[in-house]
């Protein structure tokens, strides 16, 4: 079977559906994803209930109208207060059971807002569920990225995770409150000594209870290893408060992490100044209640579709790029907001604002994810989340007191009237102060890529690829004979067409580097390999693969990473994300712009490749001697499981990958592989029809 990759819409949705279908295949993930699922709904249906209940505990106007405020106050409060403690709890104690105790907590707290039936109590008991909530997101979060299978997952998960929390959840909350509420007369329920709000309340307490039963009983990898489950190792012996002091520096000396902040902050910032100025922007409209109505879902359409947007985005700009543009774009176009002349414009503006928003949200919480070490990951979560209720707070509440400095006037633009008043002027600082942090954070981040950010982000623009003068091709398989044999004749094919190739093979199988190392240091084992391995391979493509790739050379290279990541999980006993993070940094995160994947039945190899699992690579599994693979794996299962991981990579990455039948002859294969390729890199290299007659230089790498 022959696939190739794709570069179209359709390709792009298949893609998108591939990564989708990838992370929801990881069962504890899947687990999680529906625990937020209940914990989101609770959510959303206490601030519905607990606002009706406010209502009906009091009996003059001014303190009805102060219930919704009243409520949501209690609820951000404890993260402006709390929200550290519940990153330092993450990175301490065991995950799983610091969920399962919120959960429980915040079961018991609804049900006695039920049978208290007080209002004091009630602010008070929604308080602390506001505390249990900021423990438990940390939680929740900072374990999401150890359930993957890999990295590039994390935005992915990220992604449907935002989906579920700002999407599914809340049509389903609001969908629940409003069918008790509409049955509820009709069961008499009313008059009942309970009523509808209390109800609702119970409801809630025992969707949070199902929550602690699942994550208790169903997801036991949200603990992590066995010898992690009680507690997680702290340097230094640090306590509660030494852990949070080492969050603090730690964010002080790492740039990406300060980028990150410094950017949020811009970010949350302008949002809230949009919130307090969103009803007398309207006014300003001339539409009203409508006007604000259309406004409030031009955001979230915009949002939503940001965080859709996302991670196409991110296969064009690197994460630290995306997220410093996203920022950008969001005060720009608040500025078009604060100079739109009526409602039209103002809506498209508005949702741009919201599109920009989604993409940095979603880009930051991938960075924090896939870039953040585990050990401080919980104490970041927290970090975000403080500084989202802080800011957004803060900044809602100071921005009533600018805009009534401010005289309102009415003008008239292209035939419009527009009543200015303070909202302009506040909406305009917000949004130049959003894009000149958004420029601060990118350059906190660090991302030393030689492409000019403006040339990078036009190239986005028009869905070019990442633009590198050369042009980088891996040949992954099971076994190195395939690959070997595929990566030569590919290599000749591209020269008869007159392209300049660097045939750069397998590091590790320049036996007598790696063996003069091993033997020389007297090291065994699969770690050892690795990470002997890996420092050839980054000498590799140090001195040879960069500075083709840069002399706008085509670079063809055999088991690049995939399969030795591939041979190394498939044996087990390693972690995998500790493996991609070694490729990674030996690499310099250097990716092949395509990907040919040889997809080989095991039953078809040779008896002598299934005698010897790990070929000549080192970082393989070695045999035995009796034909099992060390750790009591047999040989031939052994090539199964390398397969299956390696199908498993080339379907969630189906823009990047072409799977190539392997079996048959050697030189059907390699036309198969020819046919492949030609689709995908004619229009990019300008390959013709027929290849050029010329004499073949095999050009290998040391």
């Amino acid at each position: 079977m022959t696939s190739e990759a794709g570069h179209g819409p359709a390709e792009s949705d298949a893609s998108s559906a591939h990564r989708i279908r990838s992370v929801l295949a990881i069962r504890p993930f899947r687990r999680l994803w529906g625990v937020t699922y209940l914990c989101t709904i609770g959510d959303w249906l206490s601030l519905l209930a607990l606002t009706g209940l406010v209502a009906k505990l009091t009996s003059s106007y001014q303190a009805q109208s102060f219930a919704f405020s009243g409520v949501v106050l209690t609820q951000l409060l404890p993260g402006m207060l709390f929200a550290p403690l519940g990153g330092v709890l993450a990175d301490r104690f065991d995950r799983r059971k610091v969920m399962v105790v919120c959960d429980l907590f915040r079961c018991g707290l609804f049900l006695s807002i039920a049978i208290v039936g007080s209002l004091p109590w009630l602010f008070a008991a929604n308080f602390l569920v506001g505390c249990c909530a900021l423990m438990w997101i940390p939680a929740k979060d900072s374990s999401v990225p150890n359930l993957l299978r890999r990295r590039d997952q994390v935005e992915t998960a990220n992604q449907l995770g935002l989906v579920m929390t700002y999407g599914i959840a809340v049509v389903s909350g609001a969908g629940l409150f409003s069918v008790i509420s509409a049955i509820g007369p009709t069961l008499h329920l009313s008059n009942s000594g309970l009523g509808i709000a209390n109800i609702i309340v119970i409801i809630n307490g025992l969707l949070y209870l199902t929550s602690a039963i699942v994550v208790a009983t169903r997801i036991p990898e949200i603990s992590g290893r066995p010898t992690t489950h009680r507690a997680r190792p702290v340097a230094g012996g640090l306590g509660l408060f030494g852990m949070f002091r080492d969050g603090l520096r730690y964010v002080a000396g790492n740039t990406l992490m300060r980028g990150l902040v410094i950017g949020m902050t811009g970010a949350f910032a302008a949002a809230g100044a949009v919130v307090g100025t969103a009803r007398l922007y309207a006014a300003s409209l001339l539409g009203g209640d409508t006007a604000f109505g259309m406004l409030f879902v031009a955001v979230f359409v915009g949002l939503g579709t940001g965080m859709a947007f996302a991670p196409k985005a991110a296969a064009r700009l690197t994460h630290n790029r995306l997220f410093g543009v996203a920022i950008v774009a969001a005060g720009l176009s608040l500025v078009l907001v604060a100079l739109a002349p009526h409602l039209w414009t103002a809506l498209v503006t508005v949702a741009l604002v919201g599109a920009s928003a989604g993409v940095a949200f979603l880009t930051g919480l991938t960075i924090i994810g896939s870039q953040i070490e585990d050990r401080i990951r919980g104490r970041m979560v927290s970090l975000v989340q403080v500084l989202m209720k802080t800011i957004v707070f803060g900044s809602t509440a100071a921005t009533p007191a600018l805009v009534g400095l401010v005289q309102v006037h009415t003008v008239t633009v292209l035939g419009h009237q527009m009543r200015v008043d303070g909202t302009r002027p506040v909406l305009l600082g917000a949004g130049v102060v959003a894009a000149l942090v958004g420029v601060i954070a990118y350059r906190q981040m660090g991302d030393r890529r030689k492409e000019p950010i403006l040339a990078d982000l036009f190239r986005a623009l028009r869905r070019r690829p990442p633009r590198r003068a050369g042009l980088l091709v891996a040949v992954e398989g099971d076994t190195v004979e395939d690959t070997s044999a595929q990566a030569r004749r590919l290599a000749e094919w591209l020269r008869g067409h007159g392209k300049k190739v660097l045939l750069a093979s397998d590091p590790a199988l320049d036996e007598s580097r790696l063996h003069s190392v091993l033997a020389g240091a007297s090291l065994s084992g699969a770690r050892a390999h690795a990470l002997v391995a890996a420092a050839v391979r980054a000498d590799v493509v140090e001195r040879r693969v960069r500075p083709a790739l840069d002399a706008g050379e085509l670079v063809i290279m055999e088991r690049y990473v995939d399969s030795p990541l591939a041979h190394l999980g498939a044996l087990g006993g390693l972690d995998q994300a500790e493996l991609e993070h070694l490729a990674d940094w030996a690499t310099g995160r250097l990716r092949p712009d395509l990907t040919v994947l040889l997809d080989r039945d095991p039953a078809t190899l040779p008896r002598s490749a299934v005698g010897q699992p790990g070929n000549p690579t080192p970082v393989e599994p070695p045999d035995s001697g009796d034909g099992q693979v060390a750790g009591g794996i047999g040989t031939l299962e052994h090539h199964w499981r390398v397969q299956k991981i390696l199908t498993e990579v080339a379907a969630a990455n189906p823009d990047r990958y072409v799977v190539v039948d392997a079996d048959g002859a050697e030189e059907e294969v390699a036309e198969r592989v020819r046919a492949a390729v030609y689709s995908v890199l004619a229009a990019r290299i300008g390959l013709s029809e027929s290849p050029a007659e010329q004499p073949v230089v095999t050009v290998d790498a040391p």
